[in-house]
């Protein structure tokens, strides 16, 4: 039976030590997390009138604007600003369906590397401006995806539960 990461098989009656247990679990804190976060910043947004408007104060086409000139990327603002409540709507249900996806484990590496996307996007826009950089706090979420784009998620999920059918089935 693998660990769950790939290195390592473990037949019936063998223990694992507890550093072996630990890795099978680091990154389910950081999954919750990132999860959670993205889940609440996706209803925040599509529960807030003001941000899904074109024009206003906390809305998202005034915010592309305010970025517009300090952002790495201005072509991608402008393409956010051709429909700004369109481009709201698309990062609040992503941020969604990404946090869900997480949460629940089902496509993970999909779903991490659509946080890593997200994150990315709003990194080279929005925080972008940030000085130093690492006041910018989409940065770190870039970062934060990462391992979950290269590991998934092995426990307590949706992709475990579907491996382990596909295993018994063979």
């Amino acid at each position: 039976m693998m660990n769950g990461y790939g290195g390592g098989s473990y037949g019936p009656g063998e223990r694992r030590t507890p550093r072996e247990q630990a890795g099978t679990y680091a990154l389910l804190p950081l999954r919750i997390f990132l999860g959670v976060t993205f889940v609440y910043a996706g209803l925040d947004k599509l529960t807030d009138s003001a941000f899904l408007s074109a024009t206003g104060n906390g809305s998202i086409g005034e915010m592309m604007r305010g970025v517009r000139d300090s952002s790495a990327i201005p072509a991608l603002v402008d393409l956010a600003l051709k429909s700004p409540v369109g481009f709201g709507y698309a990062i609040a249900i992503g941020e969604l369906l990404v946090g869900l996806g997480t949460l629940v484990g089902l496509w993970a590496r999909l779903a991490a590397l659509g946080g890593a996307l997200i994150s990315l996007s709003l990194w080279l826009t929005v925080s972008w401006q940030a000085t130093p950089y690492y006041y910018g706090n989409d940065l770190p979420y870039l970062m934060a995806w990462l391992p979950l784009v290269l590991a998934g998620a092995s426990v307590f999920s949706a992709d475990a539960f579907l491996a382990s059918r596909r295993r018994r089935s063979m």
